[in-house]
């Protein structure tokens, strides 16, 4: 099988409720960050800021998504992340459970506000 070239590409790979959590958190993003643009690194989409920084990247596994953003800005949501396994940047979202659309979409605005106003590029 190919490399996915495009979103699309990346989530026609998935059925069933991993390719809706993929599809609701595309849908997320789109609405959160309009003026990025979808690339694909290191084989996962990404969202990347009109100045060419990643702000997050999305990936599909056997049964999970990840969500992974910059460590920092996974920090900075650590208390309302109890329950969910993280990683250095990454938040794991089980399928079958409901994505946190409120919750990602703050990490998504600290995310902007902490590239545009602070300065922090990608990992």
């Amino acid at each position: 099988m190919s490399k996915p070239q495009t979103m699309d590409e990346y989530v026609e790979r998935y059925v069933g409720q991993a390719r809706e959590t993929l599809d609701q958190l595309h849908a997320l993003a789109g609405e959160a960050v309009p003026d990025a643009n979808v690339a694909i690194k290191w084989g996962h989409p990404a969202w990347v800021h009109p100045s060419g920084t990643i702000l997050f990247v999305i990936s599909g596994h056997a049964k999970h998504a990840n969500f992974t953003l910059t460590p920092s800005s996974r920090k900075a949501f650590d208390a309302e992340l109890d329950g969910f396994d993280t990683g250095k940047g990454a938040v794991t979202l089980p399928y079958g459970t409901p994505v946190p659309r409120d919750l990602l979409a703050r990490m998504i605005a600290y995310r902007i506000r902490e590239h545009q106003e602070d300065g922090v590029l990608w990992m």
